[in-house]
């Protein structure tokens, strides 16, 4: 009871948010439900300061229900399709992968950007952008106004990209009479799932191929989602390891009490480490696993549905998550901020878009 009295209102409101932004976002793909949806929250914390018993459901919201969202993604990843028909562009998704990390790593030393925005957007550009943020926001434990900052660079270029990027295409003289090499490009080069898809589908229309590009620029964009496995694994693991660090140095530092003195160092590392990681991994080695044993076609068909509806589910959690972002964020202080990460995001996405081309150049693919 306790648990619906504190967070009921606050989720209420977070739901209330999300539904209208959920059909806009299907409305405006170039835009999404989870831009919309933090873009909306931002705009009603302008007028809406004290949130009073809304406080601990929209803090839940954002970072809880998140998770959860994280966790039935897994459920929209079958690896061996994904892997199988990606190989192509596997080369150029490891390198454009590496070069936008890289990058950010380098802005953030030479820029002096703080390292979690630094972090949410070189994985933001290098992954998928919205989902990847979503999935590593909790993993280095960002607070609400870094991820709103980190989703707000990411949309900004992925506009850019769904408008410019059919045109850079012609001009670069990508085949007209196939989606293989502005497939490969969108899906390697454009960071959100929804921008890769506005791109393809027009080039698709400029050429008339159907939906040949689409379906080359999905599933190269998927086989690049699964960068959000190691990565994150990766990031729990250093954070693990850094907050082990932390406690075992407080320990040593005489400020403990009596009774902690005279008892050995302890460290819990079951409560540090971001478990919801790893069922997220869980649920794409189920997926995997059903579409690879079940032979019987009406048995397979309800296991499809079921992981559609459940990865439908992880997309309006994002978007709830999103709102209830969106809700904790000051925006003034957020347009005051954002010259450093902005420029960090140019920087990640002209590097991505140049190592994509270059490859796909050499790789004679256009």
């Amino acid at each position: 009871m306790n648990f619906i009295k504190q967070n009921m209102p606050g989720i209420i409101v977070s739901l209330l948010v999300a539904v209208p932004t959920w059909y806009l976002g299907s409305m405006f793909p170039i835009a999404g439900g989870p831009v919309i949806a933090i873009i909306a929250g931002m705009i009603i914390a302008l007028f809406w300061k004290d949130k009073g018993i809304c406080a601990g459901g929209i803090k839940f919201t954002s970072k809880k229900i998140l998770q959860w969202a994280v966790i039935l993604l897994g459920f929209g990843l079958n690896l061996n399709v994904i892997l199988e028909t990606g190989k192509q562009s596997l080369p150029i998704i490891v390198c454009t992968i590496s070069t936008s990390l890289i990058l950010a790593f380098i802005m953030y030393k030479v820029m002096k950007i703080p390292s979690k925005i630094s972090t949410l957007i070189g994985v933001g550009s290098s992954i998928c952008g919205g989902s990847a943020i979503a999935a590593t926001a909790p993993v280095i434990d960002a607070d609400d106004e870094e991820v709103a900052q980190a989703i707000s660079v990411i949309f900004f270029f992925n506009v850019l990209a769904a408008l410019l990027f059919p045109a850079l295409g012609k001009l670069m003289g990508f085949c007209t009479t196939d989606g293989t090499a502005f497939g490969i490009f969108a899906g390697t080069a454009v960071n959100d799932t929804s921008s890769v898809t506005a791109a393809a589908s027009t080039w698709d229309s400029m050429f008339n191929l159907g939906s040949a590009t689409l379906d080359k620029a999905v599933t190269v964009k998927l086989t690049r989602t699964l960068a959000i496995i190691p990565i994150t694994l990766c990031l729990a693991l250093y954070r693990t390891h850094q907050e082990k660090k932390g406690s075992l140095a407080a320990e040593g530092t005489g400020l403990e009490t009596e009774s902690e003195t005279n008892s050995p160092a302890k460290v819990n590392l079951a409560k540090i480490f971001p478990w919801f990681i790893l069922y997220f991994i869980a649920a794409s080695v189920i997926t995997t696993l059903c579409f690879h044993f079940i032979k019987d076609e009406t048995i397979l068909n309800t296991v499809k549905t079921i992981f559609h509806y459940l990865k439908n589910t992880s997309k309006f959690f994002i978007i709830m998550a999103m709102g209830a972002i969106g809700l904790n964020t000051d925006i003034v202080k957020l347009v005051k901020t954002g010259g450093k990460p902005l420029v960090l995001g140019a920087v990640c996405w002209i590097g991505i878009t140049g190592v994509s081309l270059v490859l796909q150049h050499v790789m004679d693919l256009w």
